[in-house]
C-alpha cells in the first residue's frame, strides 16, 4: 500500500535545497505501487511529478499536484558473452553507485560517467555524458510503465531518439511514460577512453601508466571533485546550461574577435562552445546575486548560497542567459528542468 503525504516540504529531495513544498508526495518502490499511485485521485488531480535523485531540476514554486519518489532498486545481469555483459538497472539505483558496481564487476563503458548526480532512471532522458562518453555509447534498451495503459514497453537506442542531452522523454513523449529499468551493454575487455579533457593529465598525477576502469573513475571523480561544489555543502544541480552548438561560419567569425574561445568541431559541421567559458567572459563566474550566484570554480554552476527561492536562481539563469546573447549572438539553454 502506497502512502500518500500532503504538504511535504521537498528541501531534502532536490541538490539545489530549495524549500518549497508538494501538495500530495509518495514514494514507489515497485511497479505495483506505481500503477497504485496511477489509478488515485492525488495523481488524477493533474500534473504529477516524477523525481528521481533530484539533481537535474529548479523548483521555482510550490507543486500543486503529486510529487513521486523513484526509489526502484535492483541490478541483475541480462546476458553475457566473452565480450559483453547486458547490465540492468533498476531506475531508482543512484547512478553513481551503479557506475561503482560496474567498475567492481570489471565492466566497462561507465567509468567516465563517474560522479554524475542522480538516479539511473534521469540518465536516458537526458543522455547524460561526460568526459568523452554519453550514455548512448552504452545503452542497449529501456522498459517503461506507459502512463494511460498501465502496460510495460520496451523502448530501443533508436526509439529513444538520443540528442545532445536530449531523448524522445524530454519532447513527444513527456510524461506519457515512467522509466523503470534501462539496460546497458558494457564490455568485459577493458578499452578505456582517456582523450578527452583533463583525465589524461590527472592519471599522469597519479602516476598510472596502464590506467584500468577504476583509474580512470579515480581520476574523473578527482576532476569533478576539484571543479563541482558538492550539493550536501552548497545547493546546485550542476552545469545548469548546455553547450551551444552554432554554425562553423558563426565560431570563425567569433574566433577573429575572442581568439581564446573554446569549441569541439561536430561531425555535422557544427562547432560546440564551452558555455562556462561564454559566461566567465561576461563577467559572472564567482559573482553573487542575492542568495544565489554562478560558482567561483566553475561558471557553469549556478548555486544556492542559503535561502535561495528558485525564482531567484531562474532570474539570475535569464540575466546570464541574455548577457551571452548581448555579447556573443549566442544562445545557450538549461540542461536543468525548469518546474
Amino acid at each position: 500500500m502506497v502512502t500518500i503525504l500532503s504538504n511535504q516540504s521537498l528541501k531534502p529531495f532536490n541538490t539545489f535545497g530549495l524549500d518549497v513544498s508538494a501538495r500530495y508526495f509518495a514514494e514507489v518502490h515497485s511497479i505495483d505501487d506505481m500503477k497504485q499511485l496511477i489509478l488515485s485521485n492525488e495523481y488524477k488531480s493533474g500534473n504529477p511529478l516524477f523525481l528521481g535523485g533530484g539533481s537535474n531540476v529548479l523548483l521555482t514554486k510550490n507543486v500543486e499536484g503529486l510529487v513521486i519518489r523513484n526509489l526502484l532498486k535492483g541490478i541483475s545481469v541480462a546476458s553475457s558473452d566473452n565480450e559483453k555483459v547486458f547490465v540492468k538497472a533498476a531506475s531508482g539505483e543512484v547512478w553513481h553507485e551503479f557506475v561503482l558496481y560496474c567498475i567492481e564487476k570489471g565492466w566497462a563503458g561507465v567509468e567516465n560517467l563517474s560522479l554524475i548526480p542522480g538516479s539511473v532512471g534521469a540518465g536516458p532522458m537526458q543522455n547524460i555524458g561526460a568526459y568523452g562518453v554519453e550514455l548512448k555509447d552504452v545503452f542497449y534498451e529501456l522498459e517503461a510503465l506507459n502512463l494511460e495503459t498501465l502496460e510495460l514497453e520496451n523502448f530501443s537506442k533508436d526509439q529513444c531518439n538520443f540528442g545532445y542531452r536530449e531523448s524522445v522523454f524530454k519532447h513527444e513523449l513527456k510524461n506519457k511514460y515512467f522509466i523503470t529499468s534501462v539496460t546497458f551493454c558494457l564490455a568485459l575487455n577493458a578499452s578505456v577512453n582517456t582523450s578527452y579533457g583533463a583525465i589524461q593529465q590527472q592519471l599522469n598525477a597519479m602516476n598510472v601508466v596502464s590506467p584500468s576502469i577504476k583509474d580512470v573513475s579515480d581520476a574523473v571523480i578527482a576532476i569533478r571533485s576539484s571543479k563541482l561544489p558538492n550539493p550536501k555543502e552548497l545547493g546546485n544541480a550542476g552545469s545548469f546550461f548546455k553547450n551551444p552548438e552554432i554554425e562553423a561560419a558563426l565560431y570563425h567569425s567569433l574566433k577573429s574577435t575572442y581568439p581564446t574561445i573554446v569549441g569541439y568541431p561536430l561531425e555535422n559541421g557544427h562547432v560546440k562552445l564551452a558555455a562556462g567559458w561564454l559566461i566567465e567572459q561576461c563577467g559572472w563566474k564567482g559573482k553573487v546575486v542575492g542568495h544565489c550566484g554562478s560558482h567561483k570554480d566553475q561558471a557553469l554552476v549556478l548555486v544556492n548560497y542559503g535561502g535561495a527561492t528558485g525564482a531567484e536562481v531562474y532570474a539570475l539563469a535569464l540575466a546570464i542567459k541574455k548577457s551571452v546573447f548581448d555579447q556573443f549572438g549566442v544562445e545557450i539553454n538549461p540542461e536543468v528542468n525548469v518546474v
